[in-house]
């Protein structure tokens, strides 16, 4: 179903001002998306394993985009202040833990998106200490990562090399680091909230879109643009978080069964949303006549040298912190392509 007009309102549902417990019998598990999505997907498939673990004594409550509020802040917010558990922070997480933006960086993660599952969910990266300060000194925990496929530019003309960007005003999520990766690339970015976004492109006031497929075809994105460009630049990672009180108070036994949850859905994430692109690909071919093209590694590389500056760009925005966890990301992507080889 494509959702174009998001009906929001804060719920009514005690979120606001619930204190956090030591032990939450109901688990609020907040999501940035709507229902069809891969969020959707992957929290569906965690709240069955955790109840199932659990033996019924806990129970997850999925809290889709729009049933919280309107803006992503409001999620972050509720997450660190207890009201909601559980939830998924993605681009705009970079203005509550601006560390996290490091998965914003282009032509940084392995072509093979299993392997970037798995090196993101790995203990070196998501349980080093940098990474996980970051996330600990703002109230919350990093419990692990799901990234949701390549993201994709849409655009009302042909996009191959950085000129055919130039100036264009692409819609990008509120994160400082996107921002900056795209004006490196000539463009012109521009922040619109995710539910205005299709009369945005429909009327013009945004020229291009950034998001996954399933995303573009869930969202009717695809209906109001003439090109979608798959560079492979990023993949879209949605960082899995938790309140850190909520966590520190969960039982040993909680805490072994959330993490033997986490480890089984590293790889059910990677299929969840390998099945989800490729079926809204194929859907979005069958009901339009978008173009859609392919840049070729020598067209990716004039991409790719713009972008690398930026790296420095992220260390300086967000300092040490930021600087240790890049060099562990990169290091376990280095080692993983040595044992590929």
């Amino acid at each position: 179903m494509q959702l174009r007009n998001i009906v929001i309102g804060v719920t009514a549902m005690g979120l606001v001002g619930v204190a956090s417990s030591a032990f939450a019998e109901t688990w609020r598990f907040g999501l940035e998306e709507t229902e069809g999505s891969v969020q959707y997907g992957y929290a569906e498939e965690f709240k069955k394993l955790i109840e199932e673990k659990s033996d019924g004594d806990v129970t997850v409550q999925l809290l889709p985009y729009g049933t919280w509020g309107s803006n992503y802040s409001a999620l972050y917010d509720a997450i660190q202040n207890g009201a909601i558990q559980i939830g998924f922070g993605s681009g705009f997480l970079g203005g509550t833990v601006p560390e996290s933006q490091l998965m914003s960086l282009n032509f940084v993660m392995p072509n093979d998106q299993l392997e970037t599952a798995k090196i993101l969910n790995s203990d070196a990266f998501l349980k080093s200490d940098p990474w996980q300060q970051s996330f600990r000194k703002r109230g919350l925990v990093p419990l692990g990562a799901l990234p949701e496929g390549y993201q994709v530019w849409t655009a009302n003309k042909e996009i191959r090399t950085p000129e055919d960007m130039k100036g264009l005003q692409i819609r990008v999520m509120d994160n400082s680091l996107l921002r900056a990766t795209y004006e490196a690339y000539g463009a012109a970015p521009i922040t619109i909230a995710y539910g205005e976004l299709y009369s945005a492109l429909q009327q013009g006031q945004a020229e291009g879109n950034i998001q996954p497929v399933f995303a573009h075809e869930n969202m009717g994105f695809y209906e109001v643009q003439d090109y979608m460009i798959f560079a492979d630049q990023s993949q879209f990672v949605a960082n899995l978080i938790g309140n850190l009180d909520w966590y520190e108070g969960l039982s040993d036994d909680q805490q072994k069964m959330l993490d033997s949850v986490l480890g089984e859905m590293v790889q059910k994430g990677h299929d969840i949303q390998t099945q989800f692109n490729s079926e809204r690909l194929d859907t979005i071919k069958e009901k339009s006549d978008i173009n859609i093209i392919h840049l070729d590694e020598q067209e990716r590389d004039a991409f790719r040298k713009l972008a690398k500056p930026v790296r420095q760009t992220y260390i300086d925005m967000v300092g040490e912190r930021g600087k240790e966890s890049l060099d562990i990301l990169l290091d376990q992507i280095n080692k993983a392509d040595s044992k590929s080889q």
